[in-house]
């Protein structure tokens, strides 16, 4: 089987979107698979293009058995509503002529394109057109209503409009449409699509890499924590986290000689943030983590710290959160009851009300205070982790569909 992968983030990124969709095509290939990748240029989560690429150039090598293809894009300093969309669209017209190229000269089975960025999928799909290839639209989050939930876009402009229009014409010209979680598959239903073309494709923890620490990781002694807790955020650090309540329950408990909150990570709001936290003495900001340490990070935590605005409900199922329940340490989450993060942080720690500082530090009190719960609440996580979030299972079930439909040559069906 040959496949083509389009979407902007991909390796060496070492988190979010990017993990996945090298993993994925990198799994793909050492099935066997010839795998092109066509993806832009690194640049996530600093908004900076990464050393030893270049934004203005394409360049093309192989990467772990993968055909890697990088274009040239904007990439925003500060990436606002409109700049995000000239850096999607930036990305679209570059990869243009490649995956028409690829198409003809190529003639991929499968073509498969992760959104965000929705504004590149019509040319994949024309490309697809070109070749007779089975057509895959895998949705990492609704980026369309996360920039109306976060203020990126105004609701009532014309790019609102148009980026509407375009969700919906995307959404109906794929021969499958995935996401991450049942109730984001849900969504999709929702917006139209029919559910004979709806997959449920869940991101995926690496349960040989993040396993639950015996012995205290080593990042103690590196960072020199001499606290018995921490409370760890490890992640983006964008507008969308609403991570401003981990500051809020810091200053609630820093009277707490025991507890050291780390937010590890980087992103567009991270200074915002420092400079909120000024004269918190238990707050640490820290960079982000090689990917292969990452059992070594999470295994840090006492608990785990998973804000989430109230408005991104049900749009994004956060990817950190696979690995945080692998890790075997409970969390503690802001999401509504009924939502999809509730549901999944059910019994393996506790969940709070959006916004409410007061109850997150109580939560994280909680936690630290009850051994038996605490204990309770690790066990939980990492047997959901096992049960829901296997990669070999979720991959070898993404193998077999991709496999049935180029066979069958009928609409693929939901894996599941």
């Amino acid at each position: 089987m040959t496949i083509l992968i389009v979407g902007p983030n991909y390796a060496p990124e070492k988190v979010g979107i990017a993990a996945y969709t090298t993993a994925t095509a990198e799994r793909l290939a050492a099935a066997g698979h010839a795998v092109q990748m066509l993806a832009g240029r690194p640049h996530y989560r600093g908004w900076a293009i990464m050393e030893g690429h270049n934004a203005l150039t394409y360049a093309r090598e192989a990467e772990h058995g993968v055909d890697v293809t990088r274009v040239p894009h904007y990439i925003p300093k500060t990436p606002s509503g409109t700049r995000r969309m000239l850096h999607h669209a930036s990305f679209a017209v570059a990869s243009l002529f490649p995956v028409l190229g690829s198409a003809l000269f190529w003639r991929p089975d499968v073509v498969i394109a992760v959104a965000p960025s929705l504004i590149a999928a019509p040319a994949v799909r024309i490309a697809a057109g070109l070749c007779g290839a089975r057509t895959w639209l895998h949705i990492q989050d609704f980026e369309v209503e996360a920039a109306f939930a976060t203020g990126l876009l105004d609701d009532k402009a014309t790019m609102a409009r148009f980026a509407r229009w375009l969700e919906r014409r995307v959404l109906a010209g794929f021969d499958t449409v995935s996401s991450i979680s049942p109730q984001m598959c849900r969504r999709l239903a929702d917006k139209g699509v029919a559910p004979e073309r709806i997959a449920e494709l869940r991101n995926w923890a690496d349960l040989d890499l993040v396993r639950p620490l015996e012995t205290p990781s080593a990042y103690r002694a590196e960072w020199d924590i001499g606290t018995p807790h921490v409370a760890l955020y490890s992640g983006n650090i964008a507008n969308k986290q609403g991570i401003e309540i981990v500051l809020e329950a810091a200053h609630r408990l820093k009277d707490r000689g025991d507890l050291t909150f780390v937010i590890c990570g980087e992103g567009s709001h991270r200074t915002t943030l420092e400079a909120q936290a000024a004269g918190l003495g238990n707050v640490r900001f820290l960079d982000l983590q090689p990917r292969d340490r990452l059992g070594e990070l999470l295994g840090l935590a006492t608990v785990h710290l998973l804000p989430q605005r109230g408005s991104m409900a049900n749009l994004v199922l956060p990817s950190k959160l696979t690995n945080m329940l692998a890790s075997g340490r409970p969390v503690v989450a802001t999401a509504s009851p009924g939502t999809e993060l509730a549901q999944e942080v059910e019994s393996c720690g506790i969940v709070t009300p959006p916004g409410d500082g007061r109850a997150f530090a109580e939560a994280i009190e909680t936690l630290l205070d009850d051994p038996v719960l605490h204990a309770r609440h690790s066990a939980a996580a990492r047997a959901r982790a096992v049960a829901r979030w296997s990669a070999d299972d979720i991959l070898d079930r993404l193998e077999a569909a991709l496999l049935e439909g180029v066979e069958d040559g009928s609409a693929w069906r939901p894996t599941e």
